[in-house]
This record gives C-alpha cells, sequence and structure tokens, in this order.
C-alpha cells in the first residue's frame, strides 16, 4: 500500500524535527567528526588485541595495553574537566584529538616496518589514555554551546547513534583489515579518523561561546566542581548509583566469555551476543530521538532494572537468541537513560562548570568497572559463576529502585531557560526547577 501524500509530508516533518540538530550548522560539523572519529574507536580494541598477540604477548601483554590506557585517563580526568571549563573546549578537544593522531600515526609506521615491541604499544596506550582524559569532559559540555537548547536532547541521540552505528560494523572492518593487509593498517586509519575530527573542531563556529570565568588556582576550581556536584542531592546520588550499576555490570563482561565457551558453543555464541548489544545501544538512540518522558532521570531508573537482564539470562543459562534479546533491551535501555542524563546534565549544571562536574561524573564510571573487573573472578571463583551473576543483578535492580526514593531525583525534569552560573542557583539544587513537558 503506497504512502498517502499528506502521510509523506507528515513523516518527512516528523524527521527533520528528529534529525533538526544536523540542520545546524555547527552541530552539523561537531557531529560529522566525533562520527568519523567513532569508526576508528569502534575498530582500535580488535587491532590493540591483535597487535599483542602478533608481538607474543599473550593475554597478560593485552591486560598490560589495558591498564596502560586505563590507568592515566582515570588519573587525569579530574584536571581534563578543569581546563575544559578554563579553555575554549573545542581547543582541548582539538589538542587532544592531536596527540591521539600523532601517536597512532607513530604506532602505524612502528608496526607497519616490523619495529614494533609491546612496550611501544603500551606506552602509546598511555598516552591516549591521558589524552583522551581531557578530550571526554570537554566533548560533554561543547554539545549544548552548539546545538538550539530545544534540540538538545536530539543532539546527543545523534552523537550516541553514530557511536552505536561504527559499534556494529567497526570491529568486523577491522578484523577483515588485520586478516588482509595488517594490523598496522588499522592504526592508519585510526589516525585518519583523529584528523578529520581534528579537521571539523578547526573549522567550528561556537555561535554561544561560555561565559567567561574569573582564573583561580586549580585545587579552587577542582574543589568548585566538587561543590557543584554536592550541592545538588539528585547529581550525586544518581551518579552514585551509575557508578554501582557499573560495578555489577563487569560481571557479565568477565563471565560472558567463559560461560559462551563452556556452554553455548564458544566464540562465535559470544560474539551475536556482544552484536546485539550494538544494536540495542542503536535502537535507543533511535528511540531517544522521539521519547521525552517529563521526569527523565526518575525514568532511566525505572528502565534500570532491564540493565540486567543479559546476566539474569547468562546465570541459567539461557538459550542463545534469548540472551541476545535480552541484550538488546537491556542496551537499548542503558542508551536512553545516557541520553537523558546528559541532556539533563547539560541543563542544570551551569555553563562554566559543566566540564567539572562531567569530569567527576566519568571518574565514577571509570573507577567502578574496572574495580567490578577486578573483583569478579575472585567471587566467581568461591560461590560459582551462577551466583556472581546473579548477585550482580540484585544488587543493581535494587540501587536502581532505591535511588527512586531521593525526592529532587524523581522531580528533576527539563529545563529550557540557561543554568544559573555557580553560586547564582538554588544552593542544593532541590525541588521542581525545571519546565517539564509530558511524554509523547
Amino acid at each position: 500500500m503506497q504512502m498517502r501524500e499528506d502521510d509523506r509530508v507528515t513523516f518527512a516533518a516528523r524527521m527533520r524535527d528528529r534529525l533538526g540538530p544536523l540542520s545546524e550548522g555547527p552541530f552539523r560539523m561537531l557531529w560529522l567528526g566525533q562520527a568519523t572519529s567513532a569508526v576508528g574507536d569502534a575498530m582500535i580494541p580488535v587491532a590493540i588485541a591483535f597487535a599483542v598477540l602478533g608481538l607474543g604477548g599473550g593475554a597478560g601483554g593485552i591486560g598490560l595495553v589495558l591498564v596502560a590506557f586505563s590507568v592515566p585517563r582515570l588519573i587525569l580526568i579530574l584536571a581534563g574537566g578543569v581546563w575544559a571549563d578554563r579553555l575554549p573546549r573545542q581547543r582541548v578537544m582539538l589538542a587532544a584529538d592531536l596527540v591521539r593522531g600523532a601517536v597512532e600515526t607513530l604506532l602505524a609506521i612502528l608496526l607497519l616496518g616490523n619495529g614494533a615491541q609491546l612496550w611501544h604499544l603500551a606506552a602509546a596506550a598511555a598516552v591516549v589514555g591521558a589524552a583522551s582524559a581531557f578530550f571526554m569532559p570537554a566533548s560533554t559540555g561543547l554539545i549544548p554551546q552548539v546545538v538550539n537548547p530545544a534540540r538538545l536532547q536530539q543532539g546527543n541521540a545523534l552523537m550516541g547513534l553514530s557511536r552505536n552505528a561504527t559499534g556494529i560494523i567497526g570491529p568486523s572492518v577491522a578484523g577483515l583489515l588485520v586478516a588482509t593487509v595488517g594490523v598496522g593498517w588499522v592504526f592508519v586509519v585510526d589516525a585518519a579518523t583523529f584528523l578529520a575530527s581534528a579537521v571539523s573542531l578547526v573549522l567550528l563556529r561556537v555561535p554561544r561561546p561560555a561565559a567567561p570565568a574569573e582564573r583561580r588556582p586549580f585545587l579552587a576550581e577542582l574543589a568548585g566542581g566538587w561543590r557543584e556536584v554536592t550541592s545538588r542531592t539528585w547529581l550525586w546520588s544518581a551518579m552514585a548509583a551509575f557508578g554501582i550499576s557499573n560495578l555489577c555490570s563487569a560481571s557479565f563482561y568477565v563471565l560472558g566469555p567463559v560461560i559462551a565457551e563452556e556452554a553455548l558453543g564458544g566464540a562465535t555464541s559470544w560474539g551475536l551476543i556482544v552484536t546485539a548489544q550494538a544494536v540495542g545501544g542503536l535502537t535507543g538512540g533511535l528511540i531517544a530521538l522521539r521519547w521525552r518522558p517529563a521526569r527523565p532521570i526518575a525514568a532511566g531508573f525505572l528502565l534500570g532494572p532491564l540493565f540486567f537482564l543479559p546476566h539474569l539470562a547468562l546465570a541459567v543459562p539461557l538459550i542463545v537468541p534469548v540472551i541476545m534479546v535480552g541484550a538488546v533491551v537491556s542496551l537499548a535501555a542503558m542508551e536512553l537513560t545516557n541520553t537523558w542524563w546528559y541532556t539533563v546534565l547539560q541543563q542544570q549544571v551551569p555553563p562554566a562548570a559543566l566540564s567539572r562536574v562531567s569530569s567527576y561524573d566519568w571518574l565514577v564510571s571509570l573507577v567502578f568497572q574496572p574495580l567490578g573487573f577486578a573483583l569478579v573472578g575472585p567471587i566467581a571463583a568461591g560461590v560459582g559463576a551462577t551466583p556472581t551473576l546473579l548477585g550482580a543483578a540484585a544488587l543493581g535492580i535494587v540501587v536502581n529502585l532505591a535511588v527512586l526514593g531521593v525526592g529532587s531525583l524523581r522531580a528533576i525534569g527539563w529545563r529550557e531557560e540557561p543554568a544559573a552560573e555557580p553560586g547564582e542557583g538554588r544552593e542544593a539544587g532541590e525541588g521542581p526547577i525545571a519546565t517539564t513537558l509530558e511524554v509523547e
């Protein structure tokens, strides 16, 4: 049955509304650069693994490189937030992209010339991790500067869509390149995507620059960001709940491959489950283009129990298609929650402090999930994989529902007017301070 002309007009109007941020030149430029960079981000984990294995590093070598990446990022993330609030954020991101692109280029040359050693990979990972610590808070703070406030949720959803779409195809493309032309060429591609992102940032013109803030000592500015977090009960309680969710989610990624190998048919089954997660993230991003609940933070925590469906399915374990369905639903719920969270964070936190607050948010995530990775193995060795997965799921579900007892968290809605600068708004951020919209 053909679509009628008025239906086509209505559909086109809806699509323009959902993709409206891409009609704005500054956001479109940023999105193009970040979408291109996401291609390299999705490819590089496969490249790192095969590069280490090719150098005889084994599982221990892969772990060494991952630690080398994670530790500098964890140590420097708060400093990254301070500098992203001090300087124009696109300049901070540009510097980070140039550093990461240069490191990936050097690594590609070493790998293609057969001169790479394991310590080269570890050192490169450390530098890339350090640069990422500055890039991430700056990126969170820049998005609301380049998109109309009414389209902020759609802008965040589009950023998530590009990441999830590349997460589906990136690993496969990386594997193909490794098998055909060699692992060094994956790093060439990654370096090129960082260059594309850098070019987009050079061309970016921010129409609404953040209000200049008086420069204070570094520790004073860091403390100012902490006060912005602790003065809002809904903010720090949500961050704590997210951190515990990350802690609990680690059990799925540690025990999943083991259970897949022992009971589900091996690596192919695990690959299907991971791919289903990427599809779920893409699905959640599409839904986030439209769904705008009146109380977004509360809605996100109501969806929180869905995060742990894969844990419950894997604990039995159920058949692979059922686990895949759980993975799709779980990641769709996570992507919705993340989109609402970033949008509310960007609306409610004063622009001059946004990157510092974001850096504390990142810190919680970066600390708790590695902690989970470290704890899962010993716990599972002591009590078994099934109790470990069920216990993690139970803790995560309880925490996500319990945080709904925070009144200010339930009250937070959408805010159309700019947030007050530090010290100008409500001291505790309590109560309904936003204009809310009904669920569509």
